[in-house]
């Protein structure tokens, strides 16, 4: 990967967690951030060296400038640092081994150790980095085979931001067994039923007690959206990442109604799962 190039690193957003999944599921979502290297395209800027997406480049041997473009919103529970971390990542392994890097298993799993390191968990940047809905169990990550294809409606608030470090804090550190096997017992539903498509489990499969009712009880406006998806039909809905985003599972010719009826205090973007993950893109 030159300086210039017509190439960018192309990386989805995430929904994190999926209800029950805490720390272990994580979707890819159609919306994308790009880095790359040379001159910033429309719409686009020279990333700091603060920056999470320099820092992961940085990390892994990145040499020159990069620049950020994204879509993803900060602090919303989209995995916008994972993404670029991700970016960042990529745009190293690239500049270093070129193009095809990017199909190379090891420098996948290199990838991921380090961007996981950088970002405290897993489940954000393995989704990013392979698509679909992911499982991570410490260093492994397996994708969900889907017998569905769903649209997801997310729900975000207009005036609303949540810091992942300082919610995770406010967590309990151990939970009652019951509450451990409630879970587990949500997460593998989750898995199988996404995996023989049978959406009429999915909203059982998401309900959870290890952090959700501890995030919405302080975010009643995001507890409030939860709630209406699933009276509007929603397959599905769960707090994304830590928030303050709702993510709404449902079949896609519900979607526009689904979001239309969605509360007004937030807006709401129409997405679908990203089934790519990471890859090299022509700049548009």
């Amino acid at each position: 990967m030159g300086d210039p190039v017509p190439w960018a690193i192309r990386v989805p957003a995430s929904s994190a967690n999926l209800g029950s999944g805490f720390d272990v599921l994580g979707m890819a979502l159609s919306l994308h951030a790009e880095v790359g290297l040379g001159p910033p395209p429309d719409g686009a800027r020279v990333a700091e060296a603060t920056h999470p997406a320099v820092i992961a480049f940085r990390r892994l041997g990145g040499r020159g400038e990069i620049w950020v473009r994204s879509p993803i919103p900060m602090g919303r529970g989209l995995g916008y640092s994972g993404a670029v971390r991700v970016g960042g990542a990529a745009a190293a392994v690239v500049q270093r081994n070129g193009p095809d890097a990017l199909g190379d298993d090891a420098l996948v799993v290199e990838m991921r150790r380090v961007t996981s390191e950088l970002e405290g968990h897993t489940d954000n940047v393995a989704a990013s980095i392979s698509g679909g809905i992911v499982v991570c169990s410490g260093e492994h990550v397996q994708r969900v085979p889907l017998a569905l294809d769903p649209a997801i409606v997310v729900w975000i608030p207009d005036d609303t931001t949540t810091s992942t470090e300082q919610s995770r804090a406010t967590l309990p550190v151990s939970a009652p067994m019951r509450d451990v096997v409630f879970n587990l017992g949500r997460v593998a539903t989750f898995v199988a039923a996404c995996a023989s498509g049978d959406h009429g489990a999915l909203r059982m499969a998401t309900d959870d007690r290890l952090h959700q009712p501890m995030r919405l009880a302080a975010a009643p406006a995001t507890a409030r959206a939860l709630d209406a998806a699933l009276e509007l039909g929603a397959w599905a809905a769960w707090l994304s990442g830590s928030g303050p985003a709702v993510a709404a599972m449902c079949d896609p010719g519900r979607a526009a109604e689904l979001a239309a009826g969605l509360p007004g205090d937030g807006h709401t973007k129409s997405l679908r799962i990203d089934h790519d993950g990471v890859v090299v893109a022509r700049i548009a």
